[in-house]
């Protein structure tokens, strides 16, 4: 028996319905994906920057010395999606005793490509955020 109704066409009307939610899932897989390469990027450069500070040197290395390690870390490897923004460094004091703490806090606007388009109230960028704390040598 022959149906009243047409099956062309079904398949298209079907991909057509199903298409945008496979793009927003592969867009989202990836700017997940290189949030979390870009978070771990800074946890580094953060690990990094802390351990160039503690080091038994003489003299001591300054804080501007454990910046620019930090700097020179993130620089090379994060992934930016837009116009590349420096991360911000921040260095609790050099080390100047046996034992002391040295803090280092690294913050990167991590800036979204698609996904700030599909989910309202996300805004355009995500503040990343790591801290190395190592005792000095």
């Amino acid at each position: 028996m022959k149906s009243l109704f047409s099956d062309k066409g079904v398949a298209a009307i079907e991909f057509a319905l199903v298409l945008p939610i496979l793009v927003v899932l592969t867009f989202g897989l990836i700017e997940f994906g290189l949030l979390m390469y870009n978070q771990q990027v800074i946890t580094n450069a953060a690990r990094e920057g802390a351990r160039r500070g503690i080091v038994q040197e003489d003299p001591r290395i300054g804080v501007p010395e454990i910046e620019a390690t930090v700097h020179n870390y993130a620089d090379t490897h994060l992934i930016p999606l837009s116009t590349p923004v420096p991360p911000t460094v921040n260095v609790s004091a050099a080390c100047t005793a046996f034992a002391q703490d040295l803090r280092v806090t690294v913050t990167y606007p991590y800036t979204f490509l698609v996904v700030q388009n599909l989910i309202p109230g996300l805004g355009s960028f995500l503040n990343l955020t790591s801290e190395s704390v190592m005792k000095c040598e």
